[in-house]
């Protein structure tokens, strides 16, 4: 009775090949894994997130670069720079969390109408009052 059931399981699909990857089959591209949600959720309920940290750390970094008492002045500046460098690198990461990106911000003129652009063609024959009176003119 089994080997019937397994053999009309067999006859019935339509692929040859055994195994493999499927198309859309497995965890989804960026998803959390269940441990990975813990992690988070740890972390939330304790106030810290990671932009958080980042923040932090990045004040610490910037408060050490600026309050560097070495005396020989090549290596303080050296340290400085390094220092600097790391805070940034920090804040590059922390940044599109904190600000929009422009490209994201809608741009309209006064009044919310589309923004006007245009082009003055001034003849060098006239004179600055005569090119002010005609920049006036114009909408």
């Amino acid at each position: 009775m089994i080997e019937n059931n397994q053999t009309k399981s067999k006859k019935t699909t339509t692929t040859k090949t055994k195994g493999g990857a499927r198309q859309g089959a497995g965890r989804k591209e960026g998803s959390l894994t269940k441990r990975t949600r813990e992690i988070a959720e740890i972390a939330v309920n304790q106030g810290i997130t990671p932009l958080e940290v980042m923040i932090r750390t990045m004040q610490e970094i910037l408060d050490e670069a600026t309050n560097q008492d070495h005396q020989d002045a090549a290596v303080m500046a050296e340290n400085r720079i390094k220092l600097l460098n790391m805070a940034a690198n920090i804040a590059k990461h922390a940044a599109p969390y904190m600000h929009p990106r422009l490209s994201a911000i809608e741009h309209t003129g006064k009044d919310g109408a589309p923004l006007q652009s245009g082009v003055l063609v001034v003849p060098s024959a006239m004179s600055v009052d005569e090119w002010e009176q005609a920049a006036q003119t114009k909408p």
